[in-house]
Parts: C-alpha cells; sequence; structure tokens
C-alpha cells in the first residue's frame, strides 16, 4: 500500500471485538439469504443482461448496514448495492480520515440464482479509501461460505481461521507449492462479453504454464481457498473493492501475497494472490498478459 493515511487501526482488543462483529453479521446474513432462497428470487439487471442483482441482495446488505450502524454507528459504509440503509447520513460515505465497511451481500449472485453452492457474504472494515487504489488496506474480515455454513476470518496482525457452526476454530495457512507448472489456480470472468473474451484470450496464455485453472465464481472465496491451501493461487481483472476486501486480509494473515499488477496495489484493474512459494511466478505470468485484458491486444 503506497501513500498510507494517517494511521486508525485500533489495538488488537478493539481489533478482536471488531473481528467478531464482522464474523457474526457475515454470519447471521449467510442465514438469511439461504433460508430467503426459495421465497425470494426477483432478479433485475446491472451492467448487462449477465450481470444481475437479485431482491436477497439488496435485503442482504440492508441487514448488514443496519446491523453495523447499530454496533458502530460512527463508521462509514460502502456496499455493493446501492440499496445500503435508507437510514445512512448523507456524509456516510468513505474516504480519508474514517474507518468503512466495505460490504459485498452476496458475492456469487450468479450461483446464488442457480442454487450452485458456491457464494459468500464478505464483510470486512478497513482502514483509508477503499475507492482509490492504494489508499486503504483492510483490518478486519470475514467471508462467511453461506452454504458450507462456515466463516473464514481475519484481523490484522491475528492470524486467519475459519468458524464452523458449532463454534469450533481451525487456523488457515496457504499451500506450500513452490512449481507454478504444479500449481492449481483459480480465476473468474467479468460480465462484460468483449472483456470476458480478452480474459479468455489470457487464460489461454496462462493455462499452459500451471497444473489446471479453477473458476468458482466467487472472488472472496477464491481468496478464502488460496487462505486455505486448497488453490495454490489466483488472478483476476476486474473485481471491486467489496469483492476483495475481506479475502485480502484472510490472505494475507494465511501468509499469502496479494497485490496487483507489476507489483501495483490491488486494484479493479487486477488482483494477484497466492502462498510465498509461487507468488512471483504466477505474478510474472500475469503481468505478461494483463495487457490483454486492459487493451485487448495479444502479448508480443
Amino acid at each position: 500500500m503506497t501513500e498510507n493515511p494517517t494511521p486508525l487501526v485500533p489495538d488488537d482488543a478493539e481489533l478482536a471485538r471488531l473481528e467478531a462483529l464482522a464474523v457474526d453479521v457475515a454470519a447471521e446474513a449467510a442465514r438469511f439469504v439461504v433460508d430467503r432462497r426459495a421465497v425470494e428470487l426477483e432478479v433485475t439487471t446491472k451492467s448487462s443482461d449477465v450481470d444481475i442483482v437479485t431482491v436477497m441482495d439488496s435485503r442482504s446488505q440492508e441487514l448488514i448496514a443496519r446491523r453495523l450502524r447499530e454496533a458502530r454507528p460512527q463508521d462509514a459504509f460502502f456496499g455493493e448495492e446501492d440499496a445500503a440503509a435508507p437510514e445512512a447520513p448523507s456524509d456516510s460515505g468513505p474516504g480519508e480520515g474514517r474507518l468503512t465497511w466495505v460490504v459485498d451481500p452476496i458475492d456469487g449472485t450468479v450461483n446464488y440464482l442457480y442454487g450452485y453452492p458456491q457464494y459468500a457474504v464478505s464483510v470486512a472494515l478497513v482502514e483509508g479509501d477503499p475507492t482509490v487504489p492504494g489508499r486503504w488496506r483492510p483490518i478486519v474480515g470475514a467471508v462467511a461460505d453461506a452454504v458450507a455454513g462456515v466463516v473464514h476470518h481475519a484481523r490484522l496482525g491475528g492470524g486467519a481461521h475459519t468458524r464452523r457452526a458449532d463454534g469450533t476454530e481451525t487456523g488457515l495457512a496457504v499451500s506450500e507449492a513452490t512449481d507454478l507448472a504444479t500449481s492449481l489456480v483459480a480465476t473468474g470472468f467479468g460480465y462484460d462479453a468483449a472483456k470476458r473474451r480478452r480474459q479468455a484470450l489470457a487464460l489461454a496464455e496462462i493455462v499452459s504454464h500451471i497444473r489446471d485453472i479453477r473458476r468458482g465464481g466467487s472472488a472472496a472465496l477464491d481468496l478464502c481457498h488460496v487462505a486455505a491451501g486448497r488453490v495454490d493461487g489466483y488472478y483476476e481483472m476486474g473485481i471491486n473493492p467489496w469483492d476483495m476486501a475481506a479475502g485480502w486480509l484472510v490472505v494475507t494473515e494465511a501468509g499469502g501475497t496479494l497485490t496487483g499488477a507489476q507489483g501495483e496495489p490491488p486494484s479493479t484493474d487486477c488482483v494477484i494472490a497466492a502462498g510465498p512459494g509461487v507468488y512471483a511466478e504466477l505474478a510474472a505470468l500475469v503481468d505478461g498478459v494483463v495487457d490483454i485484458v486492459r487493451e485487448g491486444t495479444p502479448r508480443a
């Protein structure tokens, strides 16, 4: 992270309380979207016919915003859906000099629509302005795997863990892979048809250099799979702050590295995450193809 704003990070005891709040709120919202799925699946579109939003995206975000504002009225709130808590004050948006909750009420909405069991609720607390790459970082994060009923979570300096429905906890650690050629890598694709085609061209350049590719449909869960060592790395061009905020911290607290392309801060342009044994090799590979997605031109 470059040009970091004046630190606002609470002490570890307060961070632990905030982490517990994020876990509880994410878990509650995840139960809510699973329990209500069968009765509230009204769908509209956003940026394209395949970029959808359900009634439950909005209702989940309203629930999360209400819970967080009850507990932390002094914090800003930045959610994926425009329908975030109508009672929000006009100055509650993200910015420098404040802590901001960054929320994805359902990450993997298409999966949710189809009943494909890879969708999550992501809740993170960040320092700085999450709308400006390089000007923010997550300090608390929770990703609730809705169907599995577990929550992957972390706080700055506290390690990464998975909490099961029975309350038991397991520590997370990234893979010990050291050879990209035998590594499993996750990725995702955008909703714009032209950009998706360019992403496929980039993937065609990458896939021959790795063991195999996985495309789950939830960036937040992909990042948690890196943290758990289920995949060795992950890259994607086109995700947003709410997709990455909580998973970013879970990865780094599990011992991994997460950046953008060419060593820049993570952004909508590109996110690369992996364990230390393959991060540099994966980053170099992605750096070599990122312009295909940016400009639609093949690598020379």
